[in-house]
């Protein structure tokens, strides 16, 4: 067949060449010649010499055929390396753009801005491209490896086909990717020049407040001041005779109206719409929640509308200049800022109503902790409000550094003030107790760690305003209101969430039973449920927060996402990519896996191998071979989801035989063990195991090894290899329940049955000892002075079989000592008494009173009657 298709293309050639020849020339003759007679193979030779022009073409016998004439570029790939272009010029053109050193944050900002489309789609380049490389490949391989000898036309043409299929997707691959890592890298230079540009300014020294010079400038620069003060109240004159109409007057005067109604009427409508009354008592965490944030929302959204308000009107009116208008935003900002402060404060701290406070601490603590919240708010509203003036006056430079870096000494004087008063009621709170010094937990609310860096950041603030440093002072005093207002606002936001997943589903709520009547799960699950709701909402509420606190130290949240997708989708460490979408991904396989194999390993034991005549040991065999099989496979597919080839855990399973080989035999065979242990379970936590001499319960399972706790409280540390090799009695391996034998003797003469039932009757009677099986009673002996009978009963829980035997006891003598089955060797038994031997039994007596401790002796001893009734009770038995 093969044969035939050489044929039919040698054919063809040679009836397409003369046609071809003349299209292209007299100068294509000979090779065309040439091409036509190549495919023969067997043809005659001596019909291709007039074609050969050079002298030199019969010395290149071993070539029978050209290599045909290459491939062209599909259109796919052409779209493909067209886009490629596109976006070369995009990032060449921005990274002519970085050369400039005169870009300031917003051009930066707007360079960052369109990397990332443009990187998000080079990367879907290089996934579409990738997997086809990997076909094309796979497919040139089928062919093998090129041969030495000359191959059949049909075969070099295809060989050269998908040669050239393989080069240009590894050549639009390779362009693609080497384009990914320029925009990766124009990001990364974007980035280091934002940051350095943040560090700069943030440390940029001026003069100080301790410098006269600054002082003396700022003095000189006084009649210009002025100056521009009086200009701005000129300029804010015409603006308002100008656009002054009587519908801009109204407006503006109406929202000022609204404003004053929305911040007066908020203080009124607040504690009535909170509802935390002081005579409810001690109300529930969800009620708190639930007032606190009714108390927030009150108290700072009428003051936002507000300034929101007046400021839309300023700018639609006109009423200010344009360069008045920053400085007017920046006062109503102020104002809401103090009032959603001062919410956020009330609603937390709660100081005039202790019961309703979310936040642990006594009262006096919150009442001090909230007047100092309010005045660093105020002190910080009142700077910001007078820089934003002098921004908009045109004030100098010297005057608006004097401003923040007062202000600064201002707010780091108030907080250290507020700190020296909370350390200064601590000590009084030591100073009143008597004894001596015992240190305790801080009831001030305001622990040790909490001051401390409190007062670092007093003496950053305060140094930094001093010596020059003015706008890292000013950055600083942002950071510390930022900082506190987002806590506050995630303190509020895990605890409400708390509140209303517990509210929800740990408690006993419509929610939760409605879920344990339709879904048939447990109380304990809901609560797990619970616990792994709340816990992702606290991972997600935490980052959400730790990227609004990075943002403001200069981290670009582009930046955080593209770390964050770039953690996701695989970065590479020392040439390795790592993926935690593929290792989510390989997890999921996992699980997948080993709950298909749980399923069919059931399936084996429950529904099939019962149906079977198979014993129970093989059964028992075939499923666990089936776990371990399926586990192995399961365990396959993920590592090659991951990557992970035979031959790579081949050859690190090599590795580790090496090192076990030098001496870590043990400390493998203890590892392997424990693995065996947590995987087959054959003791776990809290089982009631005997190893030897040792008895006690299991408290912990490591790789290494196994702690088991005794009875006298001593922990025996058992290395795993001895639990998987040596004998191990557990007492709790298929249930909790136990034994409990007790021996019982009665005398001889008595009825054996009825003394069997009052002992069955002991122990059906006690709560601990199971109804089925029963109790019973062996017969064991007939001996002399006795009867010997046993007690065998089974208990719920073999931990207290101590307690039970024990009662078990004390129940079956008093039971059988009230029947009179037991004898009874008090003062009330029987006395023997033989006729003739009065007087030695007397003496013997005498003698053995007066040798016993604590004796009296003959002479001293009172007088005694006989007892009549006790005479009666005697049964004397005459030996004659």
């Amino acid at each position: 067949m093969r044969q035939l298709r050489r044929w039919t293309i040698a054919l063809a050639a040679a009836l397409l060449s003369p046609g071809l020849a003349a299209a292209q020339g007299p100068a294509a003759k000979p090779e065309r010649a040439v091409v036509a007679q190549a495919p023969t193979g067997k043809s005659d030779p001596k019909a291709a010499q007039p074609a050969a022009a050079p002298p030199a073409a019969p010395a290149e016998p071993a070539k029978p055929a050209t290599p045909p004439p290459q491939t062209p570029i599909s259109e796919q790939i052409k779209q493909i390396r067209a886009q490629l272009d596109a976006e070369k010029a995009d990032l060449d053109q921005r990274e002519q753009a970085l050369t400039h050193r005169e870009l300031n944050k917003d051009d930066l900002a707007l360079l960052r801005e369109g990397i990332p489309p443009v990187a998000d789609r080079l990367r879907q380049v290089v996934d579409q491209l990738g997997p086809r490389l990997d076909a094309a490949k796979e497919r040139l391989n089928q062919l093998g490896p090129k041969p030495k000898e000359p191959e059949g036309a049909d075969v070099a043409q295809e060989r050269a086909q998908r040669e050239a299929g393989v080069a240009e997707i590894d050549d639009t691959l390779r362009l693609a990717r080497s384009l990914l890592v320029q925009s990766d890298q124009i990001t990364d230079q974007i980035s280091n020049r934002r940051r350095a540009a943040f560090t700069r300014a943030l440390f940029e020294r001026t003069d100080g407040l301790v410098s006269p010079s600054l002082w003396l400038r700022a003095t000189s620069d006084y009649g210009r001041d002025l100056r521009a003060l009086k200009s701005s109240l000129d300029d804010s004159v015409v603006q308002v005779q100008r656009r002054g109409t009587a519908l801009n007057l109204v407006l503006l005067a109406l929202a000022i109206g609204i404003s004053v109604a929305l911040y007066v009427g908020r203080r009124h409508i607040a504690p009535r719409v909170g509802h935390r009354s002081a005579t409810d008592g001690q109300p529930t965490r969800f009620a708190r929640v639930m007032a606190a944030w009714r108390v927030f929302l009150v108290g700072a959204v009428p003051a936002v509308l507000g300034s929101f308000l007046v400021g839309y009107t300023l700018d639609v009116t006109e009423l200010l200049p344009v360069r008045l208008l920053p400085a007017a935003h920046r006062i109503v900002a102020s104002l809401a800022f103090v009032a959603v402060v001062e919410a956020m404060a009330d609603a937390l701290l709660s100081p005039d109503r202790p019961a309703w406070r979310l936040v642990a601490m006594t009262d006096a603590t919150a009442e001090r902790l909230n007047r100092l919240i309010l005045a660093i708010a105020s002190v910080i509203a009142v700077g910001r409000t007078i820089e934003g003036l002098n921004e908009g006056i045109s004030l100098s430079l010297p005057i608006t550094i004097v401003t923040k870096g007062v202000f600064a000494a201002v707010v780091a004087v108030v907080l250290a003030e507020g700190l020296r008063r909370f350390a200064a009621r601590a000590e009084e709170a030591d100073e009143a107790c008597l004894g001596p010094y015992i240190a305790a937990e801080s009831t001030t609310g305001i622990g040790g760690p909490l001051r401390i860096l409190g007062w670092i950041v007093v003496a950053a603030i305060g140094v930094s305003a001093l010596v020059g440093y003015i706008a890292l002072s000013s950055f600083l005093i942002d950071q510390l209101m930022w900082t506190a207002i987002a806590a506050a606002m995630l303190y509020l936001a895990i605890a409400s969430v708390d509140a209303v997943v517990a509210s929800a589903l740990q408690d006993d709520s419509r929610i939760a039973t409605t879920l344990q009547a339709n879904t048939g799960l447990r109380k304990r699950s809901l609560n797990q449920i619970a616990v792994l709701i709340s816990g992702f909402v606290r991972v997600v509420l935490l980052t959400a927060a730790g990227v609004l606190l990075l943002a403001s130290w200069g981290v670009d949240s582009t930046d955080l996402f593209s770390w964050a997708q770039a953690a996701f989708f695989g970065f590479t460490v020392g040439g390795v990519t790592i993926s935690l979408s593929t290792i989510a991904i390989a997890i999921g396989l996992f699980t997948l896996g080993l709950v298909i194999t749980k399923a069919i390993q059931r399936w084996l034991e429950n529904t099939y191998l019962p149906a079977t005549d198979l014993d129970p040991g093989l059964r028992n065999s075939i499923s666990t071979v089936s776990g371990y099989v399926g586990f192995l496979l399961t365990l396959a597919l993920a590592f090659s989801y991951l990557g992970l080839s035979l031959e790579k855990l081949t050859i690190v399973a090599g590795a580790l035989s090496v090192g076990i080989g030098f001496g870590l035999q043990s400390i493998v065979n203890n590892f392997v063990s424990g693995l065996l242990l947590l995987w087959e379970r054959p003791i776990r936590v809290g089982d009631l195991v005997v190893i030897g001499d040792n008895e006690g319960y299991v408290r912990r399972i490591s790789v290494r090894s196994t702690e088991i706790q005794t009875f006298d409280r001593s922990a025996v540390i058992v290395p795993n290899s001895n639990l998987i090799s040596g004998v191990v009695k557990n007492r709790v391996r298929g249930d909790r329940t136990g034994r409990v034998t007790i021996t019982v003797s009665v005398l001889r003469n008595q009825d054996p049955v009825h003394a069997a039932e009052l002992i069955v009757g002991c122990a059906k009677a006690h709560a601990d000892v199971l109804k089925e099986p029963p109790p019973r009673v062996v017969f064991r002996k007939i001996g002399d002075p006795f009867l010997e009978f046993e007690l065998i009963a089974m208990i719920t829980d073999v931990g207290s079989q101590a307690k039970v035997q024990s009662d078990l006891n004390f129940a079956v003598f008093k039971t059988l000592s009230e029947g009179g089955l037991i004898p009874n060797l008090g003062p009330g038994s029987s006395i023997v008494t033989v006729q003739g031997l009065d007087a030695m039994q007397d003496a013997m007596g005498q003698i053995a009173r007066m040798t016993l401790p604590g004796a009296v002796r003959p002479e001293s001893r009172p007088e005694t009657r006989p007892d009549p009734e006790a005479e009666r009770r005697r049964t004397p038995e005459t030996v004659p």
